[in-house]
């Protein structure tokens, strides 16, 4: 049977020979090039006009993608070189404009955002994968059950319990409230600031400005760290509405210096004639709602919301929380509200911290499900935020150093930017290990502050736990410790750890309401009740 390109070609009189010249006609010929599909006749003029308009886009759209992808694998071999290990051997330096383009020291290497998906997302579209969610799910059922069967048995009526629920988000409005003015203390006081210093007046009337600035960011400042502090305290807001307003808090705080970091060079340098623009109040705006603490004046966008995909992970995260509540009220609550009535001891001691050894793991990964992953997508897809790496494969470490990376990406990127980077700008660059333990001082001690604000009372194990176990394992675990044994030793140290925080915040929970104080002192606050508490 003859072809069906013959015969057209038949028909047209070509005989079956492909000639290289325009037909008669007026149809162009684009050397051996055809387009499929058009056996139609058009006019000349209006077909070649169409097709250099064509050619002119298509040369437009090859020069862009061309120069950004030349930008972005220069930005990355750039990165890669600079991280590369000395090695007791000299680095090549790379000539200026080459590869790397100059930049001020402060600066460092920057975060590059790309459009890319949450890594779970990416697993989850396997099979496999999705079974180890289940699995989870179908424990949250199994504990829904057995509350149900418990009280059915025990009183006769089918009832569940969520005392401790209503407990941890008990005035939550007033927390909401009170979050109002720390928003639109950084809505507008920090950019209204660096609006003043980048006005182009005389040098009189911009140092009144810097003044004035400078006054709005400390107002700024103490709205931020006063207010919050002074609600908690004098309304003894439950848990869950403290760790609202004390996430808030520092989430504001590092966006806010996030902003002026990376905006006040730029504007300084404006005013000296570079002519940068200061940046426009809708990408701040922006900024204070995207899943990111690192500004940028632009990042990458999705074209289009899916709402379906907002509301589940709304929903998962909302399971997360009740998963959270029958963890704490079944494997917990029984052991540790009796525990400080008993005298202590060290097998006591020892048998709490492994019994709490699997509700502190469940916890550890159901903030990381809820928050990481469910809470910061959801913000991100409403806001049409394109990347959505804010964590990486931690549950595959072999290092603690890896697992600090991998673990919470967005912070990291913060710490890694304004805290380890600017610290060797500061230090000089070899001082490599002064700045990294800058970084874990800042994040022991932000760690352990919000602790103390979410349970109301200053119990350090967070910040000894951080500071004397964490941090020698973060040089001891490194990145050259590879296999499966590794693996193992980091999920075994996790287990722990998670073990002795549990154990010990619930202890001391429980015998400063069993244990209160006669008048209240500054070193009866400091000091741990449960050590002394046995009624």
């Amino acid at each position: 049977m003859e072809p069906r390109a013959a015969q057209l070609r038949r028909r047209e009189g070509l005989g079956g020979e492909k000639e290289d010249r325009p037909s008669r006609e007026g149809k162009p010929h684009f050397g051996n090039a055809e387009c499929p599909g058009n056996n139609e006749t058009h006019s000349g003029p209006d077909l070649l006009q169409w097709t250099r308009h064509m050619q002119a886009v298509k040369t437009q759209l090859l020069e862009q993608a061309q120069g950004q992808l030349t930008e972005l694998l220069d930005q990355a071999m750039c990165e890669a070189i600079q991280a590369y290990p000395p090695q007791d051997r000299p680095v090549p330096s790379i000539p200026p404009g080459s590869l790397c383009k100059t930049r001020e020291p402060s600066l460092g290497k920057r975060k590059v955002f790309i459009n890319r998906k949450s890594l779970l997302d990416e697993l989850m579209e396997v099979q496999h994968f999705r079974t180890i969610y289940h699995m989870f799910v179908a424990g949250l059922c199994v504990f829904i059950i057995s509350t149900l069967a418990i009280d059915f048995i025990d009183e006769g009526r089918l009832m569940l319990e969520f005392d401790l629920l209503i407990f941890s988000f008990g005035q939550l409005p007033l927390a909401l409230v009170t979050w109002v003015p720390m928003f639109l203390s950084t809505l507008l006081l920090p950019y209204q600031a660096l609006r003043l210093w980048a006005r182009p007046q005389s040098r009189a009337a911009w140092t009144l400005g810097l003044g004035l600035g400078c006054m709005l960011l400390a107002g700024h400042t103490a709205v931020l760290s006063i207010l919050p502090i002074h609600v908690a305290v004098e309304y003894q807001l439950p848990p869950a509405s403290s760790c609202v307003l004390v996430f808030e808090q520092v989430r504001l705080l590092m966006k806010s210096y996030s902003f002026l970091r990376e905006t006040v060079p730029g504007t300084l340098r404006a005013r000296g004639g570079e002519g940068i623009r200061a940046p426009s109040f809708s990408s701040y705006l922006y900024f204070l709602f995207c899943p990111t603490l690192i500004y940028r004046e632009t990042y990458p966008r999705t074209p289009n919301v899916r709402w379906n995909y907002v509301a589940k992970n709304f929903a998962q995260a909302l399971g997360c929380v009740l998963y959270a509540c029958f963890i704490l009220g079944r494997l917990c609550v029984p052991v540790f509200a009796n525990m400080s009535r008993e005298p202590f001891s060290t097998r006591a001691l020892v048998l709490s911290i492994m019994h709490a050894t699997l509700p502190g793991i469940f916890m550890l990964l159901l903030i990381f499900f809820a928050f990481l992953h469910c809470w910061l997508n959801a913000f991100a897809e409403m806001l049409r935020f394109g990347d959505r790496m804010f964590y990486r494969d931690w549950w595959n470490s072999t290092s603690f150093s890896n697992y600090y990376r991998t673990w919470n990406v967005v912070v990291h990127d913060w710490l890694y930017s304004y805290v380890y980077q600017d610290g060797l700008w500061l230090l000089g660059g070899r001082a490599r290990g002064a700045a990294m333990l800058g970084v874990f001082l800042v994040s022991a001690v932000v760690h352990e502050y919000i602790f103390c604000f979410v349970l109301g009372f200053f119990y350090p194990v967070m910040l000894l736990l951080f500071l004397f176990i964490g941090g020698p394992l973060n040089f001891m675990m490194h990145d050259r410790h590879t296999g499966p044994a590794w693996n193992v030793l980091m999920w075994t140290m996790l287990f722990l750890g998670q073990g002795i925080q549990v154990s010990l915040y619930c202890q001391e929970w429980y015998a400063r309401r069993h244990c209160p104080l006669p008048q209240t002192t500054f070193w009866g606050l400091v000091t741990p009740r449960s050590w002394s508490c046995h009624t």
